[in-house]
């Protein structure tokens, strides 16, 4: 998979270095705008002067520990008590995190203080068939009780309506490429 997305990766930036150099050379005036454009994207993460100083953001909660994964020449083991295997659909909501080939470990969480902002979860939803894998980007109290609001990693808005815990089926704990 590392050597396809290499290649991916060598092949768009030879599709970019092309369109810049034939940008350039129909239009030479365009290298100060190109220019400028670039130093403003450097100098946007030039404040940060290593990846200690980047900004934090919320991941899912470490609910394997290191003593619970057991590696061997042939195998691969992970003690976790219930779990449950997930694949899913070509949504693209969760890109490039979680994709239509990737396969997921989940459990089955008991309380909703096992639900964490990060965490990425399995829920029904009342506006949608199906169930949906979105990130918790917010949790909280109301009225009704416990509540998290979901969003997909590849999506600009907020999932509609407030997730209540009961409409929670499983969190994520291991996603296998």
């Amino acid at each position: 998979m590392k050597g396809v997305l290499y290649s991916i990766s060598l092949v768009l930036i030879g599709i970019c270095l092309g369109s810049l150099i034939s940008i350039i050379i129909l239009n030479p005036s365009m290298i100060t705008s190109i220019k400028t454009s670039a130093q403003e994207q450097v100098l946007d993460n030039s404040k940060y002067a290593d990846s200690a100083q980047l900004p934090e953001k919320s991941s899912p909660t470490d609910r394997i520990q290191e003593s619970q994964i057991h590696v061997y020449n042939n195998k691969v083991t992970i003690d976790i008590k219930d779990p449950e295997w997930a694949s899913f659909t070509d949504t693209n909501s969760m890109d490039p995190v979680i994709d239509s080939e990737a396969n997921a470990i989940e459990i089955i969480p008991k309380a909703p203080e096992e639900i964490n902002v990060g965490d990425i979860v399995s829920y029904q939803s009342a506006y949608a068939d199906g169930t949906i894998i979105h990130r918790v980007v917010k949790t909280d109290y109301d009225k009704d009780g416990w509540y998290a609001v979901m969003k997909g990693d590849n999506v600009a808005a907020s999932d509609p309506g407030k997730i209540r815990f009961s409409q929670i089926k499983r969190v994520v704990v291991a996603i296998i490429y």
